[in-house]
């Protein structure tokens, strides 16, 4: 019995063993690793460089001046210029309105004096311009150079079959419908320098005749300007004070590099606008040789438009030599330099200088205005 119990009691207990033996074995947790993450690194901001502004076109209702080369009002661009002539004898001065002109020809006339032909692009606001005295035929294609509208008070002879012609179109004080709307006489001169004209009386002048007031559509200017903000720097003599070289009035020009213009002297004074006492002065001077001929025994000269010839180029206290030639009677002088490339010249105004070629000796340039007066002693 005793070992009968024994025997139940082992049996019971391999029973509770095997049931307990296999437990499910619980998953073995890994320790928990704290990660650290890395800081964001950020890439710098790169701060943007300002952006170079492109020049703004501030030309807006704006063109370039046929005469200048400078920015003018666009509609003001496109009308035709008005060529005045203007005495230049002791008498006739002081001249009125001229330092308002943006070209003057200075041509000799019989005499050896010379006269002027002021080309105007703006006239507005000019009450007293001239005085104007009258044509010689050559200067009627000076200005057809630049589809200018002639303006003129009488004419030698030699111009009349010029003047005829359907295509010039000139502002005679001899046309007496034109005197009376156009032309005024100031009673503190003398004739024949006391001829005077106005904006007022231009503008009637043109509505008279009917001439159209815009420039051609075949016109495409005069010189080749620089430019903007690319001066032309010539690389040749030194020209500080320069001589034309004409007889009566005998005028020199005086450089000042402080404006980089040229300052007009004649009759030995400065030479003065009555209208604002202003001396004349220039960005350009050309020197243009030309063939010529006396026509009679007055003195009546042929200078010749179409010769072409030697001249100079002078800006900015430097010269340098040119060809000049010219297509026809009605087209523009062309400059070229020694390479015989066209001359580009500087923007603002120029006095042309038209020279008989007999006396290009009589031209001079000069370091100072002292040197220029001991050149003309020698000669007197």
């Amino acid at each position: 019995m005793k070992r009968r119990m024994i025997c139940l009691l082992l049996a019971a207990c391999m029973l509770v063993t095997a049931g307990c033996g296999k437990k499910k074995e619980e998953p073995v947790k890994e320790p928990e690793v704290e990660v650290k993450e890395e800081p964001e690194v950020k890439e710098p901001v790169k701060k943007e460089e300002p952006k170079e502004k492109e020049p703004e076109d501030n030309h807006e209702g704006m063109a370039k001046s046929y005469l200048t080369g400078e920015w003018i009002d666009e509609e003001l661009a496109k009308k035709r210029p008005l060529a005045v002539m203007i005495g230049n004898t002791s008498d006739a001065l002081p001249q009125y309105g001229i330092s308002s002109a943006d070209v003057i020809y200075e041509v000799p006339v019989e005499g050896s004096y010379t006269r002027l032909m002021a080309i105007f692009q703006d006239y507005s606001g000019l009450e007293k311009i001239g005085s104007v005295r009258s044509c010689r035929h050559y200067f009627i294609y000076f200005a057809r150079e630049f589809d200018a509208l002639y303006t003129h008070y009488g004419q030698a002879v030699y111009a009349e079959p010029v003047l005829a012609r359907e295509d010039v179109h000139n502002l005679s004080g001899m046309d007496s419908t034109l005197e009376s709307i156009m032309f005024y006489r100031d009673t503190n001169r003398k004739a024949p320098h006391n001829a005077f004209i106005s904006e007022e009386g231009i503008k009637a002048g043109i509505e008279q005749k009917g001439y159209r007031t815009e420039l051609s559509d075949s016109y495409s200017g005069h010189y080749q300007f620089a430019e903007d903000d690319a001066q032309v720097q010539l690389t040749g003599e030194e020209a500080l004070v320069v001589s034309p070289g004409y007889f009566v009035n005998k005028p020199w020009f005086v450089y000042d590099a402080s404006d980089g213009l040229y300052y007009r002297y004649e009759f030995r004074d400065k030479h003065i606008d009555g209208a604002n006492e202003k001396q004349l002065a220039v960005k350009n001077i050309l020197v243009q040789y030309c063939d010529w001929s006396y026509m009679d025994e007055n003195g009546y000269m042929d200078i010749n438009t179409t010769s072409g010839g030697d001249g100079y180029y002078i800006t900015n206290g430097k010269i340098e030599n040119v060809t000049w030639t010219k297509a026809n009677e009605d087209s523009p002088a062309r400059y070229f330099d020694e390479s015989g490339n066209e001359i580009t010249i500087n923007q603002g105004k120029t006095w042309v200088c038209v020279v008989r070629n007999k006396y290009k000796d009589r031209f001079g340039i000069y370091k100072t205005e002292e040197e220029l007066s001991a050149a003309r002693a020698t000669e007197e």
